[in-house]
């Protein structure tokens, strides 16, 4: 077996170079699975434990081979189907592949692993029914969803997947809109993306901008939810400083040619802008572009024109030591691939209850944390394929 599936975070001696390696310093945190790394006495053996599981390093053997002759060599197969094909979606598939590989190396388990995405990105939605439809009639053991598509719509397909034997797990979405007693998914692992995205940047504008200046935003298509729930948490931060100013705002289509065409227009027209908030980071990324392409100064601490997105990008953390992006709001990706997996094979294999809805953490990165956070994101992406 390759490095890349060995090198797992929960195995103790991989744990400790790992830490060594990113620099943690003082209390920076990058979510419960690297968090449960930082001793062993916090390993939780148990598939449902910590973010990382344990590498192949058990508490209990006795454990492991009991599951072991649950697993009895079965193969599982999963669909995994996004919105758009991007770095974000890759960091999650990433992070899903190492803890397959985990299980691998413990349990015994063999995986089949199936990527499909809309044609159009985020405008083919209709297309993520047919996807369902087709890994549910061809008897997958579960498939992990991000969509755009309607939410009653989708209910309604989940539904009838889970009655051919399909598990589906929502991944990524705007949960807090969606009450749990209408949710047919077995389960939704995200964050809550007004009070872990939109609040976290809004409150990060206007503390470094000392509660005022002049504000652009470039969100999501119109009508997206995760742009209503980002947007409502981006204002209830600004209501806290009076001279905080949303003065204009674009669709930048969450993507980032988009997005910098978009800023060049918005900053053409609005000057003496202070900040550019980007509701997705590739946006953000897009706006950082069109300020250079102004012959704009970014944010050096006390002036220029901060820029701010929402992802937690391995592109975008180059971009932030560079300068190029003040910070973004790492909304979990690497737990959320972890979380999928846990969630999956405690229900499917195991025959356990599980929780309908599971919140991951979320924080800012910015210059003074980012060396934790990257290394994190680049331990998904290089994982070892499925």
């Amino acid at each position: 077996m390759s490095d890349a599936r060995n090198d797992n975070l929960p195995s103790l001696p991989s744990r400790r170079n790992f830490l060594r390696g990113v620099s943690l310093i003082g209390g920076a945190a990058v979510g419960g699975s690297l968090l449960a790394a930082c001793s062993s006495k916090e390993v939780d053996n148990s598939p449902s434990g910590g973010g990382g599981g344990n590498g192949g390093s058990p508490i209990s053997q006795k454990y492991d081979d009991a599951v072991r002759k649950i697993v009895n060599g079965r193969t599982i197969q999963i669909g995994y189907t996004v919105p758009v094909l991007s770095e974000y979606f890759n960091e999650i598939q990433g992070a899903a592949w190492r803890k397959m590989a985990e299980y691998e190396e413990r349990f015994g388990v063999k995986w089949k692993w199936e990527r499909s995405a809309p044609t159009a990105n985020y405008k083919s939605v209709e297309q993520h029914v047919g996807i369902v439809q087709n890994w549910a009639t061809r008897k997958f053991d579960a498939i992990f969803i991000c969509t755009s598509a309607n939410f009653a719509t989708m209910q309604g397909v989940y539904q009838r997947a889970a009655e051919q034997g399909t598990m589906v797990i929502e991944y990524n979405m705007p949960i807090e809109l969606y009450p749990a007693d209408q949710l047919r998914t077995a389960a939704t692992v995200g964050y809550h993306n007004e009070n872990q995205s939109g609040y976290l940047a809004g409150k990060y504008i206007g503390d470094k901008l000392n509660g005022k200046g002049r504000v652009l935003a470039l969100f999501g298509p119109a009508g997206s939810d995760y742009s209503k729930m980002r947007g409502d948490g981006l204002k209830r931060a600004f209501a806290e400083y009076p001279d905080l100013k949303l003065v204009a705002q674009a669709d930048g289509g969450y993507v980032r040619d988009k997005g910098f065409a978009v800023a060049q227009d918005l900053l053409a027209a609005n000057k003496d802008i202070n900040a550019i908030y980007g509701e997705n980071e590739d946006m953000a990324l897009g706006a950082s572009q069109a300020i250079d392409q102004a012959g704009l100064k970014h944010w050096d601490g006390k002036e220029g024109i901060l820029t701010i997105g929402a992802d937690g990008l391995v592109s975008g953390c180059e971009k932030i030591r560079e300068g190029k992006l003040t910070a973004s709001v790492d909304v979990g990706p690497v737990d959320n691939g972890l979380r999928l997996v846990e969630t999956m094979f405690n229900r499917v294999v195991l025959g356990k209850n599980i929780d309908k809805v599971t919140y991951v953490g979320t924080q800012i990165i910015d210059k003074s944390n980012v060396d934790a956070p990257q290394a994190y994101l680049q331990w998904a992406l290089d994982a070892k394929k499925y």
